[in-house]
């Protein structure tokens, strides 16, 4: 109960926790006829601010019809009640969000006009106060989407992400990062390049995303075998330790802007060139690298079509990376196939784990390509002499020592989990005899996240067969993994409705 001061407090408003989930987004929940909606005049997807004891959130009113909810109650989704941590019935105070100028930025880039520092500084940091609605952020995404956001932009863009968050030093002259530009099911090469690159000696504090648009991020893999979810200190701390971490970047606020950014990304299906470059280099120079190398997976179902295209987003990389004190490296890699065999957090974290063991029936493709790159970094961070990483990183995997600092960073995130298997698995056979010509990578990941990937993280995809391989009628080419029944028939349903992922010729 509040006390009658309490009560006499304009705007003030009992908390109420709703378990709602609203998929990050604060969202309130008020009464038609609260006094507080009517004296402020808020009606439906209006933006208020609510504080608490210190606490300030911009949160979406949602109107409610009925009673539910008493008159006097503001009900939180799980996203404000976090954020403001009230007890129940605590009293809020509730009035008008600040006027938002930087929308008018938006609106300006909507209309094809270019945005400058000023600009794009504005924006950045009311999105990383929080004061962007959902809707707001996707005008915003949508209008740097494609070609939209010229170098300069890009660059503009860049620093304002660093500049609203946290930034690490570790003072030392090279400090390592690899990423990925993605679009390449099972492509989960930084779970093995970190613990070489680490026991070379080299520091190496990968921060990584969750999915975007894929199956699985980096984070999400990694979170199956160990915590992700650190603070910054406890980063410094695993650092110290082990030489490296592989941890989830949102939780650290590195580049807090942009973790905001991909919550609306993912839902929207949009990663566009501009922002790309911004998200990857502002956590890289945020998390205190110096050193970057850039795998850019090519393929006609990949996320860079064709080498040209490659080439047009390397220059870009390179040329933000030198605006904003990075050296970037480039690394051109085969996007036609699938990358091991496991799409999916679980199942990419066995193919990880087959390789560290050195497990004779692990997928060689996987640990080709990951020593690959860490052969580039061990040359790019001064630990390898020019042509001497491959021999390094090889010697690394094989005598176990990478399998033993990828354990040691994993007990230093928290300790090493247990890999879960999905409950329910479908095989998807060859419909005539032949030999593999193609693979749609996109309509394979679709069919992963359709199963339920990555928030179930055993669900996903495992592939059987590769390219160039002589397959028979009936022979499974893959299997689909779920949790839940309903999420395989729709994977399966969306399967059948498309043109076969694998395209077999009609003669081996």
């Amino acid at each position: 109960m509040n006390s009658p001061r309490d009560e006499l407090v304009p705007n003030a408003m009992r908390a109420r926790r709703l378990h709602v989930d609203t998929y990050q987004e604060p969202v309130v929940y008020m009464r038609e006829d609260c006094v507080v909606c009517r004296s402020e005049g808020f009606a439906a997807q209006a933006r208020v601010q609510i504080d608490f004891a210190g606490r300030r959130v911009v949160a979406t009113l949602n109107v409610v019809h009925g009673d539910w909810l008493a008159v006097g109650d503001a009900g939180l989704s799980e996203s404000a009640w976090g954020a403001l941590l009230p007890t129940e019935g605590a009293t809020l105070i509730i009035s008008q969000a600040p006027a938002l100028d930087s929308l008018s930025h938006v609106r300006a880039k909507i209309y094809g006009h270019r945005l400058d520092p000023d600009a794009l500084g504005a924006v950045i940091a009311d999105v990383a106060l929080g004061r962007y609605s959902d809707i707001h952020l996707a005008a915003f995404i949508t209008a740097c989407a494609g070609d939209r956001l010229d170098v300069d932009e890009t660059i503009a863009l860049t620093k304002a992400m660093i500049g609203v968050g946290e930034r690490l030093d570790w003072g030392r002259e090279r400090v390592v990062d690899k990423h990925c530009v993605g679009g390449l099911p099972g492509n989960r090469t930084t779970l093995l390049v970190v613990p070489i690159v680490a026991a070379c000696g080299l520091v190496m504090p990968k921060t990584s995303s969750r999915a975007i648009t894929s199956p699985a991020g980096t984070a999400d893999t990694m979170e199956v075998l160990a915590p992700v979810e650190l603070s910054t200190a406890a980063v410094r701390r695993v650092v110290e330790q082990t030489g490296a971490c592989i941890v989830w970047g949102g939780s650290v606020g590195l580049s807090p802007a942009d973790d905001i950014l991909i919550r609306v990304e993912r839902p929207l299906d949009l990663d566009s060139e501009g922002q790309l470059v911004a998200s990857v280099l502002s956590k890289k120079a945020a998390a205190g690298s110096t050193h970057v190398l850039v795998d850019l997976p090519v393929g006609p179902t990949a996320k860079v079509r064709s080498i040209e295209a490659g080439q047009a987003l390397g220059r870009r990389l390179v040329e933000v990376g030198t605006a904003i004190g990075l050296r970037v490296a480039l690394r051109f890699t085969d996007g036609m196939q699938p990358v091991g065999r496991g799409i999916g957090p679980a199942l990419e974290a066995r193919d990880v784990l087959a390789v560290l063991r050195g497990a004779p029936d692990a997928p060689q493709d996987l640990r080709e390509r990951a020593l690959r790159l860490a052969a580039d970094i061990l040359e790019l961070g001064g630990a390898a002499q020019s042509g001497h990483g491959s021999a390094l990183a090889q010697q690394v995997l094989a005598d176990g020592r990478a399998w033993e600092k990828f354990q040691a960073i994993c007990e230093a995130q928290g300790g090493m989990r247990a890999i879960p298997a999905a409950a329910h698995r479908l095989e998807i056979t060859a419909a005539r005899s032949g030999q593999v010509r193609a693979v749609d990578n996109r309509v394979l990941a679709r069919a992963a996240k359709l199963a339920g990937a990555p928030r179930a993280p055993a669900a996903g995809v495992e592939v059987h067969v590769r390219l160039g391989e002589a397959v028979r009628v009936g022979q499974p080419l893959f299997t689909l993994h779920a949790q839940a029944p309903g999420e395989l028939d729709y994977a399966q349903r969306f399967v059948a409705s498309r043109p076969p992922i694998f395209a077999i010729s009609e003669s081996a």
